[in-house]
């Protein structure tokens, strides 16, 4: 359910490409550092945007430093590490951690059960440091469970527990920004629901899994209503956005916004119209969750 917050690069600056990478690079090492290679594989775009977002508002004092890694072993480049970047890789561990268990406890996924079992004892400190966070990421994940159990096909309430996990992430400490972020972050976390379900939904009524789109998808107009609700959802991120007084890093985040946004989108639009073009291809057969 993550990744989805990405830059568009072939629409951004080197130099900004840069700063980025740099971020993202830093977030790894951080993720490394201090929770080991199983905490390094929980890297996402996601908790690299959420560096960057607070480290625009915050402006913090940023260390920078050249690294190898397994990606680059080679050549050197640079990370960049503040405060904001252990904070993303707290969040990005727990984020994993109950994911992971979620999967094991609907899917017994043993790919899940493994990853979780390794991330556990990280977890449990974590729990510890963060007890708001993690008990409210823990009932919205429980609730969110119960829902897809019943088939739930209310979109605004699906979306909006997971919204509300990521309001708790971006909200990092209560100040005048507190209630931006947290609005931010909520319709954020409704997008990353959303365009999950979205690229998902062949893949689920294929298998017989939920997906909150299982009732929408028989419209004529299924991806133009999706773009319609996702557009909505970034509208709204948007808007809370350019009400922070956010000017380092503010063309980076508004290409992520206002374009980076939507490359897994316009993937998945493209996927779905070659397997329609293909004689053999049609709609798949619809199956009742857990059939």
């Amino acid at each position: 359910m993550f990744g989805y917050i990405a830059i568009n690069k072939a629409e951004m600056k080197f130099k900004d490409f840069d700063i980025y990478h740099a971020y993202y690079c830093g977030l790894c090492k951080v993720l490394k550092d201090n929770y080991g290679k199983a905490g390094q594989l929980t890297l996402s775009y996601d908790m690299t945007f959420l560096v960057l977002l607070l480290s625009g508002l915050y402006e913090p004092d940023a260390e920078n430093m050249r690294v190898n890694c397994v990606a680059h072993p080679f050549q050197k480049h640079t990370a960049r590490i503040n405060l904001f970047t252990s904070y993303a890789a707290d969040m990005n561990l727990i984020l994993s951690y109950y994911k992971c268990m979620d999967d094991w406890r609907d899917e017994r996924s043993k790919k899940a059960y493994i990853n979780a079992r390794l991330l556990h004892g990280k977890a449990k400190k974590l729990a510890e440091k963060y007890p708001r966070k993690t008990d409210l990421l823990a009932d919205r994940l429980r609730k969110i469970a119960v829902c897809e159990k019943k088939n739930e096909q209310n979109l605004d309430k699906m979306a909006g527990l997971f919204g509300e996990i990521m309001a708790e992430v971006f909200a990092y400490k209560p100040d005048e920004w507190e209630f931006s972020l947290r609005k931010f972050g909520f319709f954020l976390g409704k997008f990353i629901y959303l365009m999950d379900a979205f690229e998902d939904i062949d893949d689920d009524l294929a298998n017989g899994c939920y997906n909150p789109f299982r009732e929408a998808y028989e419209r004529t107009d299924f991806t133009d209503y999706c773009k319609q609700i996702l557009t909505m959802m970034i509208a709204e991120c948007s808007r809370e956005f350019e009400k922070l007084p956010i000017l380092t890093h503010a063309e980076i985040l508004r290409n992520i916004l206002y374009s980076g946004v939507w490359s897994r989108y316009e993937a998945v639009c493209a996927k779905r119209r070659r397997n329609a073009a293909k004689p053999d291809k049609g709609r798949r057969l619809l199956k009742k969750p857990g059939n």
